[in-house]
């Protein structure tokens, strides 16, 4: 990549996108884009169309802007002005070289506006930084299709350098202990539950690359290899070892579980809501759960953890469930963002 002194450097962060309110009409819209997307669902044309539109979208916008509705704050969607006080703070943080911007892959702000900002700015390259910390064709590749669709676009091109996963980087590892720790110590729970988005199983074996290794054996994803290096099932064992291995922990202190599952097809196990009952019926009363693939706080940990699994924790006897917060825009994060932005540089 060719250097050209005293150029400035665009950094879009991306993110995936939230509704511009809690309302049906405007989750509706957020859906009907997000689910569109043929990396999300990956059937057929016309059955994720049937899908969507008979199965989906009649029902569900409702149901998930009531769920909405109940994080949303006086500043708007937790994942939006996280990601946007992120963008700030990491601007601080690496001068006036750079020109930070965010950008959503579904809603807004759009890649598109993203990008314009950039080019607006007269930056000589960008690079773009995914903040899925565990690589999937349905968050990563679906993020890099869409900005060099963007990009592809424009009549001069600009370098685009788009970031892989950082599921075990030591800046990433490091700022998730470092915000996780004062509050697992004010907490003290007796287990710490590491859940993480979950994806079809289907997923894992696209994205394994021999065809003959991913769900194939129940140890598959007990190291990183060249035949799981974009399985992100493996990806979220190897962040929980890593954090692990930072925090000190022994393998009995924490479980790994997947959440958020939709529709009947297999997705990866375990489900962390089948995970919560067996914990309950050992004896656990104080449950700890981080939720290592979202950087942000959003409905998926807010509501989901926060409020249903916690609900479902004291149904089955715990005695209390503690959402550990995500990185959002906490120093130690940002701090890591910027250490990220500036060796790629």
């Amino acid at each position: 990549m060719t250097q050209i002194a005293n150029e400035k450097i665009g950094v879009m962060l991306i993110n995936l996108g939230t509704p511009d309110d809690p309302s049906p009409k405007s989750v509706r819209r957020y859906l009907k884009e997000f689910l569109a997307d043929p990396r999300v669902i990956d059937i057929n044309a016309l059955g994720r169309w049937l899908l969507l539109y008979l199965f989906i979208l009649p029902f569900r916008p409702k149901k998930s802007a009531e769920a909405y509705s109940k994080i949303w704050s006086k500043n708007g969607s937790p994942l939006y002005f996280h990601s946007q006080k992120l963008c700030e703070e990491v601007q601080k943080k690496v001068g006036d070289q750079f020109k930070v911007v965010l950008g959503m892959r579904y809603a807004n702000p759009s890649l598109s506006s993203a990008l314009g900002k950039l080019i607006q700015a007269d930056v000589g390259r960008i690079i773009a930084v995914p903040l899925f910390p565990q690589y999937a064709s349905a968050s990563s590749g679906s993020a890099a299709e869409k900005l060099m669709l963007e990009a592809s676009k424009l009549w001069n091109v600009p370098d685009i350098r788009i970031t892989g996963d950082f599921f075990d980087n030591p800046y990433f590892i490091r700022a998730f202990a470092d915000v996780s720790k004062p509050q697992l110590d004010q907490f003290n729970p007796d287990h710490i539950l590491l859940s993480y988005h979950g994806l079809p199983e289907r997923h894992m074996i696209k994205s394994d690359k021999n065809k003959n290794w991913c769900l194939k054996s129940t140890h598959c994803c007990d190291t990183m290899n060249n035949n799981n290096r974009y399985c992100y099932k493996a990806q979220c064992y190897a962040t929980s070892r890593a954090l692990q291995k930072e925090m000190n922990w022994t393998s009995e202190q924490y479980s790994v579980s997947f959440q958020s599952r939709l529709g009947r097809t297999p997705w990866i196990q375990p489900y962390t809501d089948g995970v919560i009952p067996e914990l309950a019926r050992k004896g656990v009363k104080r449950l700890a759960v981080m939720c290592p693939a979202f950087v942000a706080d959003c409905l998926e940990t807010l509501e989901e953890i926060g409020m249903r699994a916690k609900e479902q924790w004291l149904e089955c006897g715990g005695e209390d469930l503690v959402l550990i917060t995500s990185l959002n825009s906490e120093p130690a994060w940002c701090d890591a963002v910027a250490r990220m932005v500036q060796e790629i540089k």
